[in-house]
């Protein structure tokens, strides 16, 4: 059993989470601003299907990539360098979260970016604490990615393409604006190959909280990102 969180009551300590579904740690509450900003405080975040409560996770370990550990491909250094794509920062933010939702997930029946997930996060990115990265191609927008930011830590949320080598794009792009910004860690929330050949990697979730906490201290601005900071040719 998993404890029910009505009204304001806070989250349970993260070591409750449960081992199997991995990291499942409370249900119920809203996806308020003032909830998802506790919650990514804590390295807690939500995610649940259609017709279920709002379901918030912390596994163990933590799937994480640190900026400086980025790896590119061969070949997606190619794509970089060639300046195929447009890259543009928080300027079709929920364009972005729309195709997130709408993009077929292997193994995945529908989407968990439902209606209300999209207006909770159109308000953290309002607010400043949500952004998005884009690919656009002859003006069309093509890939990208969205997440939240909390002091000098960003938690990637979702990513969709609709070209080779989009999205991949537009990560790249956010790991060299991250590394400017002087961020010291990307949450990938859960294991992929595709992530692990990029350079991330999964670390115990003491290890994660203790990185994080410091973070999540550190002077920031909060606001919009500029939307030509990632236009810049690619010479990483």
């Amino acid at each position: 059993m998993i404890p029910w969180l009505a009204g304001n009551a806070p989250f349970p300590p993260l070591e409750t989470a449960l081992k199997e579904p991995n990291g499942l740690l409370a249900a119920g509450a809203d996806l308020g601003v003032p909830r998802l900003l506790e919650a990514y405080r804590q390295g807690i975040f939500p995610w649940f299907a259609p017709g279920e409560p709002v379901l918030w996770w912390s596994p163990d370990p933590r799937m994480v990539l640190f900026p400086e550990a980025f790896r590119p491909s061969r070949s997606l250094t190619r794509t970089l360098r060639r300046g195929r794509f447009e890259v543009r920062l928080d300027s079709a933010f929920a364009a972005v979260v729309a195709a997130c939702a709408e993009t077929p997930r292997p193994g995945q029946n529908g989407t968990w970016i439902t209606a209300e997930i999209r207006a909770a996060y159109g308000a953290l990115h309002e607010l400043g604490y949500a952004h998005s990265v884009e690919t656009w191609l002859d003006g069309e927008l093509v890939g990208g990615l969205y997440g939240v930011a909390l002091g000098r830590m960003f938690y990637g949320e979702s990513m969709f393409t609709r070209q080779t080598d989009a999205s991949k794009v537009a990560f790249a792009h956010l790991v060299r604006y991250l590394r400017q910004e002087g961020f010291g860690m990307i949450d990938c929330q859960m294991k992929t190959p595709h992530l692990a050949s990029l350079g991330a990697r999964e670390i115990p979730r003491q290890e994660f909280i203790r990185r994080l906490r410091a973070l999540i201290a550190a002077p920031a601005p909060v606001g919009r990102w500029p939307t030509t900071a990632a236009q810049a040719p690619w010479s990483d």
